[in-house]
């Protein structure tokens, strides 16, 4: 599997669009998806990690590439105060597997 782990600074309020656009993202096939995770740390509420994991790092790069998902990441990239800080690469356990 491969993804990418984001660390991503929330607009004060903001908050709830940003739920509201995972939900309307829900719906969407994206080949190769497999999950996604969102933290929220304790120390900032308005600080979060995004996690999401694909089939392997070709599903990734093409969804990452795609203009459907610039058009999703633009409308997430609206709620945050500045841009996220990406790390991409290879996942080589999860528990339990997939």
């Amino acid at each position: 599997m491969y993804g990418t782990v984001a660390r991503m600074k929330i607009k004060p309020g903001a908050e709830e669009q940003l739920r509201q656009l995972s939900r309307d993202f829900e719906s969407v096939q994206i080949p190769g998806f497999v999950s996604q995770l969102v933290y929220r740390l304790d120390a900032d509420p308005n600080d979060c990690f995004l996690v999401v994991a694909f089939e392997n790092k070709d599903a990734y790069v093409a969804n990452a590439n795609s203009a459907e998902q610039n058009d999703r990441y633009q409308r997430i990239r609206a709620l945050l105060s500045a841009e996220p800080e990406w790390h991409d690469g290879e996942i080589v356990a999860s528990y339990p597997p997939h």
